[in-house]
């Protein structure tokens, strides 16, 4: 599958996806360019903004394999992974899979479950695969996380450490919609009249692989990687930040600015496509400094800050085109 191929389904699946998600088509594209560029993807956002049904709605479209797990303070590690079970018939153990054995998993307010079942996420987040008593087993591909979290209600929360956080290519927010895009959700509620919103299947885990396979040819000139390089030591250097962002951070910058380029139906990386992923890419992996907790310093504004002072390198768009 080509580049251009690649961008005409994506643009497909994009389109069926915002049926059922109103309003919403920069941060869906953000969450698409994340899967074909093979990560995974947070969603911190306020409750009732959809981001349960974008993760379903996604999954439709992709025709991929759906398991939902709801991160709860009593889930075991066991509970994501599967685990062997003795059977007596046969006098043997079998193993059974958890709902980590799927094309989309939707971990569900993943910061309501305690640390060791969030750790349970990072060898198949990483590795994609889970070892269960000293056996690994491989996931399906595609595999992918969409994982929600909700910035409200604190108490008997845990919240996530930096090195899972890390292990996410995006963390997106979707916002509180405007007026009329609310009202285009109520109206579209009871003109349907069923809770239900019916997507049809694009394509499927063969063609996500192939879309995937196509990011893979889109060419970053060396003054594109060296200014995703800048952005992020440029983070590691700002007096607000404790910690910037690792060298997994500039790696994601590319692959996610990649992905992003195709959803442009360009075989090639612009400066505006690393800037269109830099803060959903950066934001989250940036640990502000303890003393300024209390004041409007984020990642968010560190990353907002090296986009000002990093020069952009030219765009070399035109030429090639």
């Amino acid at each position: 599958m080509g580049v251009g191929e690649a961008a005409e389904l994506a643009g497909r699946v994009l389109a069926e996806v915002e049926k059922a998600v109103v309003g919403k088509h920069d941060k869906l594209a953000l969450v698409l360019a994340a899967v074909l560029a093979k990560g995974h993807v947070l969603l911190e956002d306020f409750p009732g903004l959809g981001k349960t049904l974008a993760a379903r709605s996604f999954a439709q479209a992709l025709g991929l394999d759906f398991a939902r797990a709801q991160f709860t303070p009593d889930l075991l590690p066991a509970d994501l992974t599967g685990s062997f079970i003795y059977d007596q018939r046969e006098g043997r153990f079998d193993f059974r899979r958890g709902p980590l054995f799927t094309g989309l998993l939707l971990a569900d307010e993943i910061n309501r479950t305690p640390p060791k079942t969030q750790a349970a996420l990072l060898e198949a987040m990483q590795e994609r695969q889970v070892t269960i008593e000293g056996e690994t087993f491989a996931l399906p591909a595609p595999f992918h996380v969409l994982a929600t979290a909700n910035p409200v209600e604190y108490e008997g929360t845990y919240p996530l450490p930096e090195a899972q956080l890390d292990r996410f290519l995006l963390r997106v927010s979707f916002g509180y919609p405007g007026a009329e895009q609310e009202y285009d959700v109520v109206a579209r509620r009871l003109a349907r009249r069923r809770e239900e919103v019916e997507l049809e299947r694009v394509t499927d885990a063969a063609g996500v692989l192939a879309m995937q396979a196509a990011v893979e040819e889109v060419e970053v000139d060396e003054s594109i990687g060296r200014y995703c390089v800048d952005l992020v030591t440029a983070t590691r250097a700002h007096p607000d930040a404790l910690t910037g962002a690792s060298p997994r951070g500039s790696l994601g910058l590319v692959l996610a600015a990649r992905g992003f380029a195709v959803l442009r139906g360009r075989d090639f990386v612009i400066p505006e496509d690393v800037k269109a992923v830099a803060r959903p890419v950066l934001a989250h992996r940036i640990t502000v400094r303890p003393e300024l907790w209390m004041t409007s310093a984020s990642g968010q504004r560190v990353v907002d800050s090296v986009l000002s002072d990093v020069p952009t390198p030219p765009t070399l768009g035109g030429r090639r085109s």
